[in-house]
């Protein structure tokens, strides 16, 4: 058997498209505010991405950049003043913050109707009892993907998700759930954890351990959303040089799952198209619209 690769890349372009054609029907462009701290050079090239991706989506992006000698009091207090700016649907808080800042506490100033992150208490809160609001966009991505392969009905698949953190592992074993899975939070405390895999329909691994799951942890068919993007050393190409792999060891995993995500070219690219979409969400919630559905 050889697994289905599921492009993050063409999945990605047809949500961005279809956020496009629902932005040019609005009366009013969505606009989407960044806000970077210090010099991260991993966080200019998503940032710069994640601007491009919005603007031709139709969308209007407002770029706050602050040094990384900035004080928590003005992180708060720049996020505040986006808060009370009418023209600003949605606020993301590139993370992570300058070392001695605290993450949580500025991304909880955040008004949760601009959350576009969908990191907020109240964001959390929303979701785990169900109600509407904005959700994580890896998670949503990984959603959306797995949709796109096994068809809209995800009902009775049983989904393990590896990995409990509040990004990614909490929020995706809740939207699962959402889709009648059986859903599986496994960790590292899991016992006899190539088994619990074994039982997957769905495996989501999202741990940041580079090429932890193997192929004979799967069962023959299944499928592998990769979150983990991890990078290690690559001596084929080079001395000093690098590539980047998710935490599935794929060539192992797409001899026995029948769709698997790649690293990179997957969930990465969901991820900010989600934001997009979380972006549009937004606009329409707050100034009264009927919100679309894009999947």
């Amino acid at each position: 058997m050889t697994a289905i690769r599921i492009s993050g890349k063409d999945i990605a372009a047809d949500v961005r498209a279809k956020v496009a054609a629902e932005v040019a029907k609005l009366p009013v462009k969505p606009c989407l505010a960044v806000i970077l701290v210090g010099e991260d050079p991993a966080s200019e090239v998503y940032v710069r991405g994640k601007l491009k991706d919005t603007e031709e989506a139709g969308m209007v992006s407002v770029h706050h950049r602050l040094p990384a000698t900035a004080t928590q009091e003005e992180v708060e207090t720049l996020i505040a003043s986006l808060n009370a700016d009418d023209a600003v649907d949605g606020i993301l808080l590139q993370l992570p913050l300058s070392k001695g800042l605290d993450a949580d506490a500025a991304i909880e100033r955040i008004d949760p109707s601009k959350d576009v992150d969908g990191l907020t208490e109240v964001s959390a809160g929303r979701l785990s009892l169900g109600k509407p609001g904005l959700r994580s966009c890896t998670p949503s991505g990984c959603v959306i993907m797995a949709k796109r392969a096994l068809g809209d009905d995800l009902s009775g698949k049983h989904v393990v998700v590896i990995g409990r953190s509040i990004l990614v592992g909490k929020p995706a074993a809740l939207l699962f759930l959402a889709e009648n899975c059986t859903v599986t939070i496994a960790h590292s405390r899991t016992k006899d954890l190539p088994a619990v895999c074994r039982e997957a329909d769905i495996l989501v691994p999202a741990v940041g351990r580079p090429q932890m799951v193997k192929g004979d942890w799967l069962k023959p068919g299944a499928m592998v959303i990769d979150v983990g993007i991890n990078r290690i050393d690559a001596p084929e190409k080079g001395e000093g040089k690098t590539r980047l792999v998710g935490d599935a060891d794929y060539d192992s995993c797409a001899e026995v799952a029948g769709y698997i995500t790649p690293v990179p070219g997957g969930v990465g690219l969901m991820t900010r198209a989600c934001l997009l979409v979380n972006t549009l969400y937004a606009a329409c919630a707050r100034r009264g619209w009927q919100t679309p559905e894009i999947g």
